[in-house]
């Protein structure tokens, strides 16, 4: 594997960054997973949209768009894959241990790797552990990834691929690293910004392309929604077949497969939607 490293190419092996680097010791950075197909990236400039949002939400310089476009096609041309997860990694750099700053520039990683496709349905689970809605780093994509390691492994242990939590109001916010849609009543729905969920992608699309609507839903709305379905970048549009011991028989249902459809459609008519 061949990685970009601030500014170059170079093999896995070689390809380090300082142990004292701002990502390592407090998790200062953002980062990006974009889907790449045959060394082309899915809605890249969408993407580097929001790393550039989540980074001034840190209150870190803007990266240089230019040089990560570059990273990434260097990056893809480099390894190629059939279907890869493409993850640009973006920190405060070099800096003293504790939470201050350095004086250091900002550091750029960008990687790929081989992934196999999904799996058109999925098993999630519920978890005891909320989102915090009002936090500061509410909506980012940051690096501090501590607390969806844990309720991952909570959904592995319990033969699920996906977590799904409430935020502190008690209301459904997100999965673990995708968001979440419902049907309710026919109308397919999926909390919005506020509940702290992060700004998908995938899930701006699906809005988008379909009559997805936003909506303040309550936790307990799992147990009683016709239809789930969740949304991400390796995720596209995928069916949920299980929530807890609660069975969803026939998944995916009507709506959620129109969805599964349509974003298959558009996705491969625009690869920049």
């Amino acid at each position: 594997m061949r990685i970009w490293v601030n500014g170059a190419l170079a093999d896995a092996g070689e390809a380090t960054v300082s142990v004292l680097d701002h990502g390592m010791t407090v998790g200062d950075g953002v980062f990006e997973t974009v889907k790449a197909v045959e060394g082309r990236a899915f809605a890249l400039r969408r993407h580097l949209n929001r790393l550039e949002r989540s980074a001034r939400g840190l209150g870190l310089p803007a990266p240089d768009r230019d040089e990560v476009a570059r990273a990434c096609a260097a990056v893809l041309e480099a390894n190629p894959v059939a279907l890869g997860r493409l993850r640009i990694t973006y920190t405060g750099g070099v800096a003293p241990l504790g939470s201050d700053r350095g004086d250091a520039p900002a550091t750029l990683i960008v990687a790929v790797g081989g992934t196999p496709r999904r799996p058109d349905t999925a098993a999630v689970v519920t978890v005891p552990w909320t989102r915090n809605e009002r936090s500061a780093t509410a909506g980012l994509k940051t690096t501090s990834y501590a607390e969806n390691v844990v309720a991952l492994a909570r959904a592995h242990e319990h033969g699920a691929s996906e977590a799904l939590l409430a935020n502190t109001a008690g209301m459904l916010c997100e999965g673990t690293g995708s968001n979440v849609f419902v049907v309710l009543g026919g109308r397919l729905l999926t909390p919005p910004l506020t509940s702290g969920c992060l700004a998908g992608i995938t899930r701006a699309l699906v809005l988008e392309w379909t009559d997805a609507e936003e909506a303040d839903l309550p936790y307990s709305v799992l147990a009683e929604a016709e239809e789930v379905f969740l949304t991400g970048t390796l995720r596209d549009v995928q069916a949920v077949a299980r929530i807890d011991r609660r069975e969803l028989p026939g998944a995916p249902g009507p709506v959620t497969a129109k969805a599964m459809s349509v974003f298959a459609e558009r996705m491969a008519a625009d690869f920049e939607p």
